[in-house]
């Protein structure tokens, strides 16, 4: 993907956010981008605490294409992928994970938030682990405050 087709692609994981978010659910968006690097196969809010945007997309990309097709594909995802996302990802064979913040920004806004007991384990650290090289981008910062913007207010709403 060239780098404007991953701030694009970006961008409409936020979107994807913003309506999870109008749904009540926790502000995280995910699209799948196709090898052509343009073409949205599916995109996912987040759902409730243990079904996550990127977990989700990555179970419904699993069945409905072939891994040797997912490993050419881009999960695109708001924030980095918490530990059950990248393990997901990883078992569904998507080849690329592009995001647009990092965990710790996501921490500092979430703080001790009982509704996201935030891991401080990066996405690379998982991937790292495993038997698979999967090719990991971010943060992007020329976007990155544009994910965290979506996030302010929320969590203080939500209460502690």
């Amino acid at each position: 993907m060239t780098r404007d087709q991953i701030i694009r692609a970006l961008r409409r994981a936020d979107e994807v956010a913003r309506r999870a978010m109008a749904m009540g659910r926790h502000p995280f968006g995910a699209v799948l981008v196709a090898p052509d690097g343009e073409t949205i196969l599916a995109e996912q809010g987040n759902i409730d605490t243990v079904n996550h945007a990127e977990a989700t997309l990555a179970r419904h990309a699993a069945q409905n294409w072939p891994a040797d097709y997912l490993w050419q594909c881009t999960l695109v995802t708001t924030f980095e992928p918490c530990a059950m996302c990248a393990g997901t990802g990883y078992w569904a064979h998507i080849g690329r994970i592009v995001y647009g913040a990092e965990e710790s920004a996501l921490l500092a806004l979430t703080g001790d938030h009982p509704e996201n007991p935030t891991l401080s384990l990066p996405c690379r650290e998982v991937f790292a682990r495993g038997q698979k090289k999967i090719e990991v981008i971010g943060p992007v910062p020329e976007v990155a405050e544009e994910m965290i913007a979506t996030h302010r207010g929320f969590w203080e709403s939500r209460g502690a």
